[in-house]
């Protein structure tokens, strides 16, 4: 047998080694890793927090009934629930065998990311929509200067600095006045 393994380029331009002694093709080590984030873990996370935010399974949704929430095949939604139940986006019950059966909880950052939750980035590009959309449709002159001057103060304000003031906010770490 020879020691030499065939090798062919792949449509990246990089080259990917057949036969090698597991039998499949590898990726090479200077490749970055495809996105499993937003094809696969995203989507999941999101049909889990409907489930498990909603009243219809008693908060603890079963694995089947976040296969067909998620419209991923088994293999992927198992996949992407034990990375983030690993990562400690969801809690989960699992059988002897370790395999997940029932998802029974997320955490408030998981919340965050499905959309259930406020970020303080949305609810600062929500906050500068309603700002302008009163600017404009104010009935008198007067209020359509103040709402816009308010507008103008969040664009000069940026979004960054918007973000921490509606993370405050959200948060309720802004000091009252007394």
């Amino acid at each position: 047998m020879s020691d030499k393994v065939a090798t062919a380029q792949d449509r990246s331009g990089g080259f990917r080694i057949r036969g090698g002694p597991y039998g499949g093709a590898v990726q090479p080590l200077d490749r970055s890793l495809d996105d499993a984030w937003f094809t696969r873990d995203l989507p999941v996370l999101r049909a889990i927090a409907r489930l498990v935010d909603g009243p219809e399974h008693g908060g603890a949704p079963y694995l089947g009934q976040v296969v067909p929430a998620s419209g991923l095949p088994k293999a992927d939604v198992v996949a992407a629930a034990r990375a983030l139940v690993s990562a400690g986006f969801v809690e989960a019950l699992t059988n002897y065998a370790g395999e997940i059966v029932r998802f029974t909880g997320i955490s408030a950052e998981a919340r965050r990311l499905a959309g259930l939750w406020p970020t303080p980035q949305g609810e600062w590009t929500r906050l500068v929509e309603q700002l302008a959309a009163r600017s404009e449709n104010a009935p008198t002159d007067v209020e359509r200067q103040r709402w816009r001057a308010m507008a103008d103060a969040a664009a000069a304000l940026g979004e960054d600095d918007g973000a921490l003031l509606m993370a405050a906010l959200i948060g309720g770490y802004v000091p009252r006045r007394r």
